[in-house]
């Protein structure tokens, strides 16, 4: 099978959004939007494949010397690895972000909690937000500042809706994203998380969390008329979260059954941000 093909059905299969998205981008693009996204599928389950952290720190350590070309007969073997390091020398991509965003998830491997919300920003800039610059330099071939901004914007909002998703995963696993100071000022005790307890005070912190999300959402949404045409279907994968953040607000709403959006409400609201951009925030 042809690399970038096995990179296009990992992600139509597990990041069915971000699929979806790329099919706006120019055919030229596809290719190294599936390969970036297909590293990012890669990494992001190395916590459900490993289970254990030394597992999963050699896996990432892999990734790391992949980057570094320290593993270039191995890589070529992997198709993903072999994708992702053909998109890096074609599309210039900064090998050393990467690295970072593989140094940034060994955070995901172990049960260390968040300490606070500038650490949960400084990681979701350097991950998701990583993902979505590379893949605005891919659509135009350049890169800057208001870019990586605006990345930085699209990272938190899918951050914090991957802490609400995946919220009875990580209970079940000790995991805490959510941060502690955020949890001490609502009165939580980590306990009634990891027991799945939804109490009014854990209510109150999903409630600050929406809000946050909403508010990098109605970000990205905004810069529309400064954005490149052609770096737009990087972030489209975001246009189905504004729904689904209000869903949580309906009475019923329980936190460790999160609500679950249809495939083509999910395809249409994509389709409805492909013709008009701000839609992603509202």
């Amino acid at each position: 099978m042809n690399d970038f093909k096995h990179c296009a059905d990992l992600v139509r299969s597990v990041d069915r959004d971000r699929y979806l998205a790329t099919l706006f981008a120019p055919e030229q693009a596809r290719d190294g939007l599936f390969a970036l996204y297909a590293f990012n599928v890669e990494i992001l389950r190395v916590r459900a494949v490993a289970r254990e952290p030394m597992p999963g720190e050699i896996r990432l350590q892999w990734w790391r010397e992949v980057l570094s070309g320290e593993r270039a007969d191995e890589a070529r073997a992997h198709p993903i690895a072999a994708s992702l390091s053909t998109i890096v020398s074609t599309h210039h991509l900064p090998a050393e972000k990467l690295a970072d965003l593989v140094k940034a998830h060994r955070f995901d491997v172990y049960n260390d909690a968040m300490a606070t919300f500038a650490e949960l920003n400084s990681y979701a800039a350097q991950t998701a937000g990583t993902i979505f610059e590379l893949a605005a330099q891919i659509l135009t071939g350049d890169s800057s500042p208001a870019m990586a901004g605006l990345a930085s914007e699209a990272g938190n909002a899918q951050t914090l809706a991957d802490i609400l998703a995946l919220l009875p995963r990580h209970a079940g696993r000790r995991q805490l994203f959510i941060p502690l100071d955020t949890l001490r000022h609502y009165g939580v005790d980590p306990e009634d998380i990891f027991a799945m307890r939804a109490t009014r005070e854990l209510r109150a912190v999903l409630a600050e969390i929406r809000l946050r999300a909403r508010l990098h959402l109605a970000q990205v949404g905004s810069t529309g008329p400064e954005l490149p045409r052609d770096a737009r279907p990087a972030f489209l994968s975001l246009a189905p979260l504004w729904q689904w953040l209000r869903d949580m607000e309906r009475a019923g709403y329980e936190p460790f059954k999160p609500p679950q959006v249809s495939s083509w409400r999910r395809q249409w609201r994509i389709w409805r941000a492909a013709k008009s951009f701000s839609r992603i925030g509202a």
